[in-house]
């Protein structure tokens, strides 16, 4: 990891943050969008160069309809381009909500005494693992609330037993987690427990806003600590990062510009940008007791996620189970290109679904929200929407090899950015797909899924098509793992 101070600010004063509203608010306020300028701007992004900020900010202050949705269709050609059809599958599993925050916004916030609080136990946590390999996840995103008890080294030990979870022919495969910011000593200890992604979300990158959702009393009131947290992370060798904004706490304008500022950061300090971003809008939760005026609707929402494809071409962007089905069909199009599948948020509650003995317990067939962190929209399992994706065309991927081969960081963006990197994911989806049709698809799934990857063989480079389906074949004798 080569870190380059010269090129980069991280402030170590708290009047020098690396975001400057007065710069975004300029780009706001003095930028103009006109037919000519936005069909120049998206023509750049499908010849897949990053959109500077005033690029940026042409296509946030473009109000055309008409123009919009040419945004939108530029979306959905530079997804088509880069990505093909896949979509990555993974589930979170929340290890614990204790928190010493309290983000009025979140329903683990320290004072809502209505939250029942837990941490899940080491056979907890097995049992839950099992029941995700049962069902044939094999990426997890682990999330803690932000506490004391949620120590480096209890994340690192966390992470440990989850790769050792394994049932029958499941296993986890790449292990990412979400967690309070870290020193450096601490992003290194759970870089050696094997983690991919360490995601973290700013909230809301406007300084006043920040404090008003986060008192000062707590460690996420600390606005410059929790913005250089991916600087630290990078320092400690964790080069695979996910950058977030919880939409509806401030001006949507700002806060994409913003987001886009902080890619610049990390590409100009490391050399490269964020692995991820995700998508997260409120919705309700526990207590949750917010003024609504920044508020996101779906038509915006669906602008909001088409910029962000057009503005960086080559970063992974995540929709979660906060939205509905419908929905995120629809972001699908525009550049989504992960989603969770068959989530729960209930603490310990996937277990319930493999433990027929216990059907008699606690479990709440509906969302309770004293339960979890906020409510979920598509509550799907993961075959279902795995049958939703086949009947689209999507190839559903579990592919973890790129983090396993150590494409990351700058090596990923030596393979993705000249487009080489479909080369190796789509069929590395196809494999993944192929182990998912034959340990846990229903006949119907399969039949749909055999199709679907008989159809996507045009899509592989030749060079790969026979080992690939050597491979396809060594997997149905019972062969696992096999990636490019």
């Amino acid at each position: 990891m080569q870190f380059h101070p010269e090129k980069c600010r991280i402030p170590d004063e708290p009047n020098k943050p690396f975001i400057s509203s007065e710069e975004i608010w300029d780009y706001i306020n003095n930028t103009k969008s006109t037919p000519e300028r936005v069909h120049e701007i998206i023509q750049k992004s499908l010849d897949k160069n990053r959109l500077t900020m005033e690029e940026t900010a042409v296509l946030v202050n473009t109000t055309d309809p008409k123009l919009v949705e040419e945004i939108k269709e530029g979306a959905r050609e530079l997804k088509r381009r880069i990505y093909g059809n896949r979509i990555v599958l993974f589930a979170p599993l929340y290890v614990g909500n204790y928190c010493v925050n309290n983000c009025s916004y979140c329903g683990f916030r320290s004072s809502n005494k209505e939250q029942v609080r837990t941490t899940l136990t080491d056979e907890e946590l097995v049992r839950n693992v099992e029941a995700l390999e049962d069902d044939g996840q094999k990426r997890l995103i682990l999330v803690y609330g932000e506490s004391p008890k949620y120590s480096p080294e209890y994340i690192a030990h966390t992470v440990k037993v989850t790769y050792a979870t394994k049932k029958g022919k499941g296993s986890i495969r790449r292990v990412n987690i979400n967690a309070a910011p870290l020193d450096v000593e601490g992003f290194r200890t759970v870089k050696e427990a094997g983690i991919g992604t360490y995601q973290i979300f700013q909230e809301t990158y406007c300084p006043e806003i920040y404090n008003e959702y986060h008192p000062i009393n707590t460690k996420k009131g600390d606005y410059n600590y929790r913005l250089t947290a991916m600087d630290r992370a990078q320092q400690a060798g964790i080069d695979d990062n996910g950058l977030g904004i919880l939409f509806g706490l401030y001006d949507w304008r700002y806060e994409v510009l913003a987001m886009i500022r902080h890619t610049n950061h990390l590409e100009a300090c490391f050399n490269v940008g964020p692995h991820t971003i995700s998508f997260p809008r409120i919705k309700d939760a526990s207590g949750l007791s917010i003024d609504k005026k920044y508020f996101v609707d779906d038509d915006t929402f669906e602008k909001i996620i088409a910029i962000f494809r057009l503005a960086v071409p080559y970063t992974g962007m995540i929709l979660t189970a906060r939205e509905d089905a419908e929905f995120r069909a629809k972001a699908i199009e525009y550049g989504i290109s992960q989603i969770d599948g068959g989530t729960n948020l209930q603490i310990g509650d996937y277990k319930y679904h493999h433990e027929e003995e216990e059907k008699n317990s606690d479990k709440q067939e509906d969302q309770n929200l004293h339960r979890e962190q906020f409510k979920i929209g598509d509550d799907r399992t993961l075959g279902e929407i795995i049958d939703k994706l086949l009947d689209h065309d999507f190839i559903p991927s579990f592919c973890t090899a790129c983090y396993r081969l150590g494409r990351t960081g700058e090596h990923f963006m030596e393979f993705s950015v000249p487009g080489f990197i479909k080369r190796y994911c789509t069929p590395n989806a196809i494999l993944t797909l192929s182990e998912y049709l034959v340990d846990y698809a229903t006949p119907e799934v399969a039949a749909k899924g055999w199709k679907c990857i008989e159809n996507n063989f045009k899509n592989v480079d030749p060079k790969f098509l026979d080992e690939l389906k050597s491979r396809i074949e060594r997997i149905k004798q019972g062969e696992r793992d096999l990636y490019f």
